[in-house]
């Protein structure tokens, strides 16, 4: 038998680390080749490690969120034969237990067994009303000829440490269990009353407080996308500018094109949009461009990789289509679907989701009247597209009632200026009201 030490590869050109986002095994377990072993994630590409040999995990190292520097060691393995280690390779270090947490100060409330309380132990009514004690308490008990006493709000209620540790233990908060005792003391068959007594049906909903902190680690995707908008903001100073857009045309175009051929890609906004983008960049050359602010070059690229920010279970993603210009409609629509559904099941590729020069994003119908996005560093633009809504309107002369959508854009202020923004704005507005010349070379 021998070990066999599984490192963290480069996974792409330039990749220096790399974090761990999920873990597929544990020490102990027995593993075959091709196996999944950890998910690690750079450059916001997630990429699942398989198992080189087979044999049986010795050591994992790294938790998640941990980002761990390529060539480091993630696995060991024990292995049939000699591995790729000496025989006098570090014995796997035991796990530490999990500490006990203690318990605050402030109890937070478990729930009571058997019943279903929630953790907040919500009152059952704002004023407590008076309690007939059940059956089943014991026939030698005489029932409580005294009423419970009601108490102010905000009166600390009275009880013993016995009945309060009870209390504890079941879950309930003593200001909302009514006291038979002297000056509306609590008295244990007053707790056990109030615990085996159903809650009585409300009027309306009963307020309940809620208490308690969650603490959510911002790892692997969230993190990557917190690091890159806290860098764009870092160093881009952001210039916005929105716009109105009659897409009643539009619309129309897109509705026949959809019913005249069914068996193609159904179109949706975007493949217009970005047709109208790549269009309108032609003549505007200043917004299709990554700046290297450290050496102080602007790279204007001749092919335009249109970014599309697409929203995943585990956060914003921006899958990139490669040479939007090279595409038709159909082809870009095609093109969209597959990238937002690699993006959405985690397989979306390290080049898929990078070399983007200008970025669309759109929330849908989501999308609100206006927004300010953040751009996608080290772009210079990002274009916002907002809900479509019917609204009343002046054209040619009348009121009309036509489809509107604004949209929402950003620029780099250092490379583009205000004038070149809306020039640019205004091209892109021209070619989706007038959706013909989207087929004029």
């Amino acid at each position: 038998m021998g070990r066999y030490v599984v490192k963290l590869p480069d996974i792409g050109e330039g990749t220096t680390e790399a974090e761990i986002v999920r873990w597929h095994v544990k020490p102990g377990q027995e593993i075959q080749e091709e196996d999944p072993l950890v998910d690690v994630m750079t450059d916001k590409a997630t990429v699942e490690l398989p198992a080189p040999v087979a044999g049986t995990v010795v050591l994992i190292t790294g938790k998640v969120g941990e980002k761990r520097p390529v060539g480091s060691e993630l696995v060991v393995l024990e292995v049939a034969g000699e591995g790729n280690v000496s025989a006098s390779a570090p014995e796997p270090v035991p796990a530490t237990p999990a500490t006990r947490p203690t318990r605050p100060l402030t109890p937070t409330l478990s729930p009571q067994a058997g019943r279903g309380r929630e953790s907040e132990a919500p009152p059952r009514n704002s004023v407590p009303s008076p309690r007939r004690r059940g059956e089943g308490q014991g026939e030698g008990q005489a029932a409580r000829a005294s009423a419970p006493t009601a108490r102010r709000a905000g009166e600390k209620p009275l009880a013993s440490p016995a009945v309060r540790r009870r209390a504890w233990d079941l879950g309930i908060q003593l200001q909302f269990v009514p006291g038979t005792g002297p000056a509306g003391r609590i008295t244990r068959d007053d707790l056990d009353l109030y615990a085996a007594e159903p809650a009585l049906p409300a009027a309306a909903p009963a307020l309940r407080r809620r208490d308690g902190v969650e603490e959510v680690p911002i790892i692997g995707l969230r993190r990557a996308i917190a690091e890159h908008l806290q860098l764009s903001h870092q160093h881009i100073p952001h210039f916005s500018y929105v716009e109105e857009v009659d897409v009643t045309a539009l619309e129309e175009l897109r509705g026949q094109l959809n019913e005249t051929y069914p068996e193609r890609e159904h179109l949706t906004l975007l493949p217009f949009l970005m047709r109208a983008i790549v269009n309108a960049v032609a003549d505007h050359k200043q917004v299709n461009a990554r700046y290297d602010d450290e050496a102080g070059i602007l790279l204007r690229h001749r092919e335009v990789n249109l970014g599309i920010a697409t929203q995943t279970e585990g956060g914003l993603l921006v899958p990139v289509v490669h040479h939007a210009e090279a595409l038709d409609l159909w082809q870009s629509a095609e093109e969209l679907r597959r990238l937002a559904e690699a993006a959405r099941a985690g397989k979306a590729t390290r080049e898929e989701l990078t070399g983007s020069t200008i970025t669309l994003t759109s929330l849908g119908r989501l999308g609100g009247i206006a927004a300010t996005p953040v751009i996608n560093y080290p772009e210079v633009a990002i274009i916002g597209v907002n809900r479509i809504a019917e609204r009343p309107v002046v054209h040619y002369g009348q009121i009309a009632i036509r489809k509107m959508m604004n949209l929402s854009s950003s620029f780099d202020h250092r490379i583009v200026d205000g004038w070149e923004a809306a020039s640019f704005i205004q091209r892109v507005k021209e070619l989706i009201e007038q959706p013909a010349l989207l087929f004029i070379a």
